[in-house]
């Protein structure tokens, strides 16, 4: 288990924005001089570029958990993540020596689309393997891993970016503190590729649902090897059987080096949504996309718009305030004041209870529920913004608000890869990954356009969509502790 979590840390942590809030990063050495936008002053000009970095991030990630999750399908879960990883770790470190702010979000695009294929995919690769008695428990364990991918990178935000020792020139660049800081994030990514491509093996279910018999006996007599150590058990396995309708409908999945015409990849990237939104998986289709897009522009949404709404509300005494925001004249980014970088830790740290939480009840009271009540209460929980008076109050509310929105996102973890079968599952996680990301793209639009005008609208805004997406849920059907298809 340990192996796949590592992977599911490293997407989190090398997609982290370059502190710990989506909008509180050193951009660039531009031209005109550095310029940033940290959690104490977010000049309007940065906070558009953190906007632009966030949104094409996003959009790589919206592009990649599709396109990766479709040849999850087709080529196998761990050849996915090994390539999908590389692609993250590998652009993910390049952005540090970007010269320009367009280079620098052109290669996050490209990292955001490594992300985007390992996120998904890691769900169905992992949940393969656990026995179903055990998965609801076993997949929140990994979710887990979420909030260990942000106390890391906001701990290593916290380290390093405040430290002007590590600068130095690098020919024409000035490599800054806040370059390092990306270059590590790029470590666990690539790591994690390189042990997924020496160690890990191919799900056993895929294997069988393709055809690979043989494959599929060596991987399951290696898992009996590995979980009877020092004990003197044989293997009591021959053989598989697979019905002949799971070879024919997987048929050609694993032909490599013919040519195809770009029609016939447009239709065959088609498909697994044509099937997903067909027969007895429409109506379960159907609601899923509107729980992503309602939880995703909820979550993301506020989430963004947090430590703005939480400055109004101390500087002016409502979140709703309409205040100026001041930059620094010198257009420094240094000193850096590491407030934020404190508050980030411990907002990511405030999501264990809620994890210990989804462990320990996911196979007792099962996803469906879950996600149910947790949708509720933090639909509940976004009216206590208006109580925010104080920078205490807005650690508070965002440790609340976060803690009780990561069983809601665990909840949904299991119950996507449970409503699906092996043939479709990275597919259809992979284009709720991407409904979720244009969620996350409209609700940061939305409420940046809407703060200043009305800021109660998206506010209710968010809390409604937070409301629908739990109500919504009680049409799913019931798979605690079911097989997997």
């Amino acid at each position: 288990m340990s192996r796949r979590n590592h992977g599911e840390t490293c997407a989190d942590a090398s997609r982290q924005p370059l502190l710990s809030s989506s909008c509180d990063y050193s951009v660039l050495h531009s031209d005109d001089g550095e310029e940033c936008c940290t959690g104490e002053h977010q000049a309007t000009n940065g906070h558009k570029k953190c906007s632009y970095s966030e949104a094409l991030e996003e959009a790589g990630m919206m592009v990649g958990g599709y396109a990766w999750g479709c040849l999850a399908d087709r080529r196998g879960r761990q050849k996915v993540l090994v390539v999908s990883m590389a692609v993250n770790g590998v652009f993910g470190a390049l952005a540090s020596l970007a010269p320009s702010f367009w280079m620098f979000l052109l290669l996050r695009f490209i990292s955001g689309i490594g992300v985007g294929g390992s996120m998904p995919v890691i769900f169905s690769y992992f949940s393969e393997f656990q026995p179903h008695l055990k998965r609801g428990a076993m997949i929140s364990a990994l979710a887990t891993f979420w909030m260990a991918g942000n106390i890391l990178a906001a701990g290593l935000a916290w380290l390093i970016i405040p430290n002007t020792s590590t600068r130095f020139q690098l020919g024409s660049l000035d490599f800054q503190s806040w370059r390092l800081f990306v270059v590590l994030c790029s470590v666990p990514s690539l790591s994690s590729a390189l042990i997924f491509k020496l160690v890990m093996p191919e799900s056993p279910k895929f294997l069988m649902e393709t055809g690979c018999e043989a494959e599929a006996l060596r991987v399951f007599q290696k898992m009996f090897e590995l979980n009877h150590r020092g004990s003197l058990k044989c293997f009591p396995v021959r053989g598989l059987l697979t019905t002949s309708s799971q070879q024919e409908s997987h048929s050609g999945m694993l032909v490599r080096g013919k040519a195809q015409p770009l029609l016939d990849l447009f239709k065959k990237g088609v498909e697994p949504i044509l099937q997903i939104f067909s027969g007895p998986l429409s109506s379960r289709s159907a609601v899923m996309t509107i729980i992503f897009y309602c939880i995703s522009f909820g979550y993301y949404g506020l989430w963004m718009w947090f430590p703005e709404l939480f400055k109004r509300a101390e500087e002016g005494g409502s979140p709703c305030a309409n205040i100026s925001i001041h930059t620094q004249e010198n257009g420094s980014c240094y000193p850096v004041k590491t407030a934020v970088y404190m508050e980030g830790f411990i907002t990511a740290a405030s999501n264990l209870p809620g994890n210990i939480l989804t462990i320990l009840l996911m196979d007792i009271v099962g996803g469906k529920i879950l996600l149910f009540i947790s949708l509720l209460v933090s639909s509940i929980s976004v009216f206590f913004i208006w109580v925010v008076r104080t920078k205490t109050h807005s650690v508070v509310m965002s440790c609340v608000f976060s803690g009780v929105s990561v069983i809601c996102w665990n909840a949904l973890d299991v119950l996507s890869t449970e409503l699906y079968p092996t043939h479709l599952r990275s597919s259809a996680l992979g284009f709720f990954s991407g409904v979720a990301r244009i969620a996350a793209i409209t609700g940061n639009v939305i409420f940046g356009q809407l703060v200043d005008t009305n800021c109660a609208v998206p506010v209710l805004l968010v809390s409604a969509f937070l409301l629908t997406g739990g109500l919504v849920t009680l049409r799913l059907p019931r798979t605690k502790q079911t097989q997997l298809g």
